[in-house]
């Protein structure tokens, strides 16, 4: 699942950070899963976790783990937002343009 529309137009980095904890948003991720997850170094997902908390679009829980989770505002709701984004190839090769 990836992150709401409005929220697709940061860097890169900041918007696979938050396609991956919108697809794990029950359970959140670690650091370690975030750099497993999300094609970058560990430097470039730091500096993304660090803005992405600073505009209040992720939080960070500590237990046992430090723990990130998407904010709710982030994660779609397909009964409002229209289901899921399309998925057609036409799309694909829109978004991998840039279109």
């Amino acid at each position: 699942m990836a992150a709401k529309p409005e929220y697709r137009d940061r860097p890169a980095v900041q918007v696979a950070v938050l396609d991956a904890l919108v697809d794990r948003n029950e359970e959140g991720m670690t650091v370690l899963e975030l750099r497993a997850a999300v094609d970058a170094d560990i430097d470039a997902i730091e500096e993304a976790l660090s803005t992405l908390k600073a505009d209040s679009l992720i939080t960070v829980e500590s237990d046992d783990r430090v723990r990130v989770y998407p904010a709710d505002r982030v994660v779609p709701n397909p009964e409002t937002d229209g289901g899921p984004p399309n998925t057609g190839v036409i799309d694909a090769l829109r978004r991998r343009l840039g279109l």
